[in-house]
């Protein structure tokens, strides 16, 4: 069982940066476990779906993002933190959701492609979600 926690949303203003995070944890979570998954970024805006926002691999070596973040936000992690990141820059009221973090559990055998990593089914835990407004 994996429990993710999202923090750093908040109120800003269009063309702000921030940067929100997602800490990974768990009873007999061992530390090398976060680079079994694949994470991934998504967000909910009032009255839509949950879409796809950004995914990175296992090692961070490969990196999807969706056509409207794409230049403006960029997704990390760092392992042995078991935190994944988000830098959201040049912000805009469109960009304003419920943003969720998730896990998609590809060690050993799975592969991390664009259309796994698009898909809400894929993943295997989710966050409670943190707020970001971005106010014009």
């Amino acid at each position: 069982q994996v429990t993710l926690v999202e923090s750093g949303g908040g109120l800003i203003q269009t063309g702000d940066s921030l940067t929100i995070s997602c800490a990974a944890s768990g009873v007999n979570f061992s530390w090398y476990m976060f680079s079994w998954y694949a994470m991934g970024w998504f967000r909910q805006a009032p009255g839509k779906e949950r879409e796809f926002v950004a995914a990175i691999s296992r090692s961070g070596t490969v990196k999807y993002y969706t056509a409207s973040v794409k230049g403006r936000f960029t997704i990390s992690r760092d392992n042995a933190k078991n935190t994944l990141y988000l830098q959201m820059s040049s912000l805009k009221p469109e960009d304003t959701a419920v943003y969720y973090c998730a896990a998609d559990k590809i060690y050993p055998s799975g592969s991390f492609t664009d259309e796994r990593a698009m898909e809400t089914s894929s993943y295997d835990y989710w966050g409670q979600g943190t707020q970001v407004t971005v106010s014009s």
